[in-house]
């Protein structure tokens, strides 16, 4: 029998994977992120795009960087190297934009139809500069207050002071209480402490928020730093230092919780701190590092036992001098959509920000409620275009207020008029 149809078959196929290949193109997409649960959700999202688009191939590179530092992107797009796709957090796009680090996205998102209606308004908000859009939104978050229920019990702390239907414990009866839990060596040094309100997302924005404050005037064009609640916020942080030591606080963190540590090293979750002020992402490092531990969570301590959160995230950006602007595009909206919010919402214990998976009971689990329910009335950082720049100044404030280096207004005045000067360049 003549083999020369099954030539003709395989010669054939061979051209249609040559032809498949040929029209396949590829995005590069920088991941920033570190956490190894994170990690596996996007490459899950990269897998399950990738599957569903053969005519794009998505390459996630781990490219490593602080939230406010795009120093390896700012390079790599000035030397005509950089990515197609980047994770960038929200609240430092309007300042990549306005340096011109970023893609235009508006021809794209006014070709669908009705797309910023599909987000959190809030997470939407941080996408714009001037009008103009230049990232998806991608997840979101919610802050709360995480207690280990063993070591307050071994300390006699009385756990129903922690019960979220008694709302909020005051900032002031808080560090009373965690005191007992204190313990230091032969030399004074901690081995165990109840709390360090500085640590994990006890930022500048969790207490002055916590205190009634407020960060900017969007109408005045005007950072409000020196806000009688953002004073308040770091005077809470400045009393609560110098009732733990400053220079003992600072060697526990030191020793037990390197900014370098994996998060099954942080101290709440190896036993050495008994509370921390975090994000909902803490659930999962706690089902995977501790998933034994006895732990519950309640709200952010306040003054005045008002209930407060607040919610950031991160976004999918284009790059100025991508080299395939609509595979990007077509990748970010698919990872920030429904299909790829909903993985990564489901892997990481994380919020989506595309609004119809809110109300998808499945993608939570009884330990997300309390969160889930916070959500809607979280606040959220103010839109800047010297986004990246304040945030780093309100930690240079902090950090000086809470080594017992400077007092809070004078951290926080300096701190106003180095952002200040920079955002005039944008007010009209």
């Amino acid at each position: 029998m003549s083999q020369r149809p099954v030539r003709f078959m395989l010669l054939t196929l061979s051209l249609s994977l040559s032809s498949l290949a040929a029209a396949q193109t590829e995005v590069t997409f920088w991941n920033t992120s570190t956490d190894p649960i994170d990690l596996k959700g996007y490459a899950r999202i990269v897998d399950s795009f990738n599957k569903a688009n053969p005519d794009v191939k998505v390459k996630m590179v781990q490219v490593v960087g602080a939230e406010t530092d795009s120093a390896k992107l700012m390079s790599a797009v000035a030397g005509g190297t950089g990515p197609d796709v980047y994770l960038l957090d929200r609240f430092t796009v309007a300042e990549r934009a306005s340096s011109g680090l970023l893609t235009n996205l508006d021809s794209y998102v006014k070709a669908d139809a009705g797309l910023s209606a599909k987000y959190l308004p809030f997470a939407w908000k941080e996408t714009q500069f001037k009008g103009s859009t230049y990232a998806l939104p991608f997840d979101t978050d919610v802050r709360m207050l995480y207690y280990r229920k063993d070591m307050l019990k071994a300390a006699g702390v009385d756990l129903a002071q922690f019960d979220p239907k008694n709302g909020p414990i005051s900032s002031k009866r808080i560090m009373e209480i965690v005191s007992k839990v204190n313990k230091t060596d032969g030399t004074g040094a901690y081995t165990q402490v109840g709390f360090i309100p500085w640590y994990g997302q006890g930022w500048h924005y969790t207490w002055g928020y916590a205190y009634g404050g407020k960060f900017a005037d969007a109408t005045g064009c005007q950072v409000t730093p020196t806000d009688a609640g953002v004073t308040a916020g770091f005077q809470f942080l400045a009393d609560a230092s110098k009732a733990l030591d400053p220079q003992k606080a600072q060697a526990f963190l030191s020793t037990y919780a390197a900014p370098t540590n994996p998060p099954a090293q942080d101290p709440f979750i190896t036993g050495k701190m008994a509370l921390e002020v975090t994000g909902d992402w803490m659930i999962a490092n706690i089902k995977e590092y501790a998933p034994n531990m006895q732990w519950g969570v309640t709200y952010i301590p306040t003054p005045d036992g008002k209930k407060v959160s607040w919610s950031g995230g991160w976004s999918a950006v284009i790059p100025k001098g991508a080299k395939n602007v609509d595979g990007a595009y077509k990748f970010i909206k698919y990872m920030t959509g429904e299909a790829g919010q909903s993985i990564y919402v489901k892997d990481t214990k994380h919020f989506p920000t595309y609004k119809s998976l809110l109300s998808v009971n499945s993608l939570y689990g009884p330990d997300q409620q309390f969160e889930r329910a916070l959500l809607p009335s979280s606040l959220s950082r103010p839109n800047l275009p010297v986004g990246a720049l304040y945030w780093d100044e309100l930690t240079r404030a902090q950090n000086t207020v809470v080594l017992g280096q400077g007092d809070p207004a004078s951290a926080l005045a300096t701190a106003k008029s180095r952002v200040q000067s920079r955002l005039n360049r944008f007010c009209r």
